[in-house]
């Protein structure tokens, strides 16, 4: 090569660092100058540019801690061990463990179930039965499944996220609740059976002052995939609060599907205006569900049970056939909508208390089998599912549990619209990698694998289908160390056995009725 031509790349690349670092100590000297002049933040102010990192490490933190620091099971909400039990179901992977478990059982609350010392033989998992819902409706509903797809709403989460559930839940033979969204035509193309839910701003369903449309429900809900409609009072991430969909969100199709303005804020009120009493309650059930001829019933985080007494009373004064169809009980820890963390952390039960209590009183007031029992609330792992059903519950469903499913890895960007991998986003770059068809897949199997484990724990117990389970099946750690049945903690009012349907039950979750 030319000398001088080497001399010249050589000056030109010693000009260009020159250039690159004179431009990198300007950006210093400004920042240095922007830091001690300002007065909003003290650390930057004491301790120019170097105290600038600690925004950075604290953006970072959330990752470093997930996948170097934090054992397997210690992150909240949700541990390393839980997680990786969805994503290995999810991709049909081996979900067994080797050489012992890693869970601590020693902690006061920790679930253990007792097994029986003689298992029925011809059984390595026990079959998922068939039960109805909404009986005195003109459509009554004999789901198949055992654990759904609990609400999330379109614009909440992503169009391949909604487009992924629907087609999964067909596949796995389960129903999607549409969250309080509307019904977006992405929960119908998979050809799944949907719960339709009605939040406090009738979205879907509203006319032009946002009261609810009988025109409107019957058009929605009349469609042959809306199995059952869900009434929502309240919520795990923000009980008491109504949502608020930013104007930015509100696309044409967002409006068009939600029957609100395009482009402009859309706050939902606290609770349903005409939902003033127990009366009230039982009033909008009996509407929507003279309307619609499909099972209604609702949604509701627990923070006291008078009003569910009162609720009990009324139904006894007016009759079995007013009552809810279903009770969705939500648990007070959190849930897939983004909220003020003074609601997330501090306001409303835990289902671990409020499910066996609900039961309860339902079956005090002889609802027993009447009004179905469905839990929803962190309950991801085939052992939460299983505890949810020794305490009462005849159905469980799960969001967050699906959105692993998705491919969530709990970045904590649902609100941000920075959702790394698709699932709460609707930035067009994040949402291509999520591919619905994979995903779809993916949803699907974990379904299945929770439905076949919890029927494992069942035979493990001794019954022959997994709503056989009852109480004395779940023992509980104490304080001192030593275990209580669930039965001993909260003694049920009538044995938990539910009968099951008389009818066809077919597909991979038929059961030996």
């Amino acid at each position: 090569m030319d000398f001088t031509i080497v001399t010249r790349i050589i000056e030109f690349s010693a000009a260009l660092f020159l250039f690159v670092l004179g431009l990198a100590v300007l950006a210093l000297v400004t920042l240095y100058v922007l830091d001690v002049t300002q007065t909003k933040h003290a650390v930057r102010r004491n301790f120019p540019v170097i105290g600038r990192m600690r925004y950075l490490l604290e953006d970072l933190g959330e990752f470093l801690r997930q996948y170097f620091f934090a054992q397997d099971r210690e992150e909240m909400p949700f541990n390393r061990a839980e997680r990786s039990y969805v994503y290995r179901a999810a991709k049909d992977l081996d979900t067994t463990v080797a050489f012992g478990s890693t869970r601590d059982l020693r902690p006061t609350g920790t679930i253990l179930f007792a097994n029986a010392a003689y298992p029925p033989l011809d059984q390595d998992a026990a079959p998922t039965g068939v039960l109805e819902i909404g009986p005195y409706a003109r459509y009554p509903y004999r789901p198949q499944s055992l654990f759904n797809i609990s609400g999330m709403s379109y614009g909440a989460i992503s169009r391949p996220a909604a487009l992924a559930l629907s087609n999964g839940a067909r596949k796995a033979g389960i129903w999607l609740n549409t969250g309080e969204g509307g019904l977006a035509p992405y929960h119908l193309e998979g050809g799944c059976d949907i719960v339709f839910q009605i939040g406090t701003a009738k979205y879907g369903v509203r006319d032009e002052q946002g009261q609810l449309s009988d025109e409107k429900l019957r058009q929605v809900v009349g469609h042959p995939q809306v199995k059952m409609v869900e009434i929502k009072l309240s919520q795990g991430a923000k009980p008491g609060k109504g949502g608020i969909l930013p104007g930015v969100k509100v696309t044409e199709e967002i409006a068009k599907i939600r029957g609100i303005p395009v482009g402009k804020d859309s706050i939902s009120p606290n609770r349903h205006p005409e939902i003033d009493s127990a009366g009230d309650l039982l009033d909008m059930i009996a509407h929507v569900r003279g309307v619609t001829g499909k099972p209604t019933g609702f949604k509701a985080v627990i923070g006291g049970y008078d009003w569910l007494e009162d609720l009990m009373v009324e139904i006894g004064r007016r009759g079995i056939e007013s009552a809810p169809d279903f009770i969705t009980i939500d648990s007070g820890d959190g849930g897939t909508g983004a909220a003020p963390m003074s609601l997330m952390d501090y306001v409303g039960l835990p289902i671990k208390e409020t499910l066996p209590r609900v039961a309860d009183i339902i079956d005090r007031a002889g609802l027993h089998g009447r009004t179905r029992i469905i839990a929803s609330g962190k309950l991801i792992t085939p052992a939460e599912a299983t505890w949810a059903i020794c305490a009462g519950a005849d159905f469980v469903q799960s969001a967050r549990g699906f959105m692993f499913a998705l491919g969530c890895i709990q970045a904590l960007q649902c609100n941000r619209n920075t959702c790394p991998t698709g699932v709460t986003t609707h930035d067009p770059r994040l949402q291509k990698g999520l591919d619905p068809v994979d995903k779809a897949d993916r949803v699907a199997r974990y379904a299945k694998h929770m439905h076949h484990e919890i029927g494992i724990i069942a035979h493990s117990c001794g019954v022959r289908e997994p709503r056989q389970l009852q109480r004395h099946h779940c023992r509980i750690v104490c304080a001192d160390g030593r275990t209580l049945g669930m039965h001993e903690l909260y003694p049920a009012v009538t044995a938990p056995h539910r009968a099951m349907t008389t009818g066809p039950a077919t597909g991979s979750l038929a059961a030996d009725t």
